[in-house]
């Protein structure tokens, strides 16, 4: 037709349902997000990666595995972006570790890289500000934030199973990061290792905590990455006296070990371990092994040592991985007595 007025009136039947969706959803997280979080410290690390730790709002619970998302004004006032969260239920704040890919990602990390204070010798780039122990001038240089969540997630049922095999490619450990601390939290002197859930009302009160077992699988191409969670791993090497968390770091850039062009490397890494106790690719105590791990092996010597039970295969990373994951999954769970039970998500 060539009327307008007829135009008119057909296109609100395009535009009302999309508008209207789009309303409830703003209005929906404009009750759920909560009042400007404070921010307590700020690390820019090598490889573009950005964490935050942040106070945790009044009332705020979660579980290891789930997300939250953040707005930033100072960058788009009307943009959430989704992060998983690496602090543990039982820790008094809140953090993200932020890979930057995209142009929101890379403004934000230059908005609080400025209120950072330029690296020290030695630290390779890495840029800091901890406003922990008070407020301070640098303050009012950080931009507000605030947080919608927290929501639901693949790895957040880890708790109901007897070993947890979880691996991260990349920034993809991060979900799995905050796991590791949670079990870290429940095997020390005063946890509840078999008890309920903390903070939790109704059925998450009955909720018991079975993990007794932890194997954790890192892979990464950057040996700087390691500096992203070296303190979560020299944490959980210093207390995990029973060691109930077994940690593996895997550098993919580098040849495996065995082969002749990595021989140098793997003789200083066994001189300075020997020596020191330290890693020189992580810098912590977990020795770094080279190349990707062998996976069939590693589900061999996870079902032989665990037996008759159920064990959690969490993975986080790209998608390449995943259907030999989940094939191995299947595989081992089929010709032994070990159940394995896979569970994914793709950055």
């Amino acid at each position: 037709t060539k009327e307008w007025y007829k135009k008119s009136y057909q296109t609100w039947m395009y535009i009302a349902y999309p508008v209207f969706l789009y309303s409830c959803e703003r209005i929906v997280r404009l009750f759920r997000s909560h009042d400007a979080v404070k921010i307590q410290k700020v690390a820019v690390y090598p490889g573009h990666v950005l964490a935050l730790y942040m106070s945790k709002p009044t009332g705020f619970r979660y579980r290891s595995g789930q997300y939250i998302f953040i707005n930033c004004r100072a960058v788009s006032p009307y943009e959430w972006h989704p992060f998983s969260i690496t602090s543990a239920p039982g820790d008094n704040y809140l953090s993200v570790h932020i890979r930057t890919r995209g142009d929101w990602t890379s403004r934000l990390r230059t908005v609080f890289s400025e209120a950072c204070r330029p690296p020290a010798e030695g630290e390779s780039g890495l840029l800091r500000a901890d406003l922990s122990r008070g407020i301070t001038d640098s303050n009012a240089r950080f931009p507000k934030l605030l947080i919608d969540g927290p929501y639901g997630a693949p790895a957040q049922d880890y708790r109901e199973y007897d070993v947890l095999l979880l691996i991260g490619l990349g920034i993809g450990a991060t979900p799995l990061i905050s796991i590791v601390k949670d079990v870290l939290n429940h095997i020390q002197p005063g946890g509840s290792v078999g008890g309920a859930e903390p903070g939790g009302t109704g059925k998450a009160k009955k909720r018991q905590f079975m993990t007794k077992r932890a194997y954790f699988y890192w892979v990464t191409r950057e040996e700087g990455s390691f500096e992203w969670f070296r303190g979560v791993m020299n944490e959980v090497a210093e207390k995990d006296k029973d060691q109930v968390i077994e940690l593996h770091n895997h550098c993919s850039s580098v040849y495996q070990e065995g082969d002749a062009r990595s021989a140098l490397i793997v003789m200083l890494q066994e001189l300075q371990h020997a020596k020191k106790g330290v890693d020189i690719l992580s810098g912590t105590s977990v020795k770094t092994h080279f190349a990707r791990p062998n996976w069939r092996s590693v589900f061999k010597r996870v079902a032989v040592n665990h037996e008759n039970q159920r064990v959690g295969v969490f993975y986080c990373g790209e998608p390449v991985l995943v259907p030999q994951l989940r094939q191995l999954s299947a595989d081992f769970t089929h010709k032994t007595n070990t159940k394995f039970e896979f569970h994914k998500e793709n950055f």
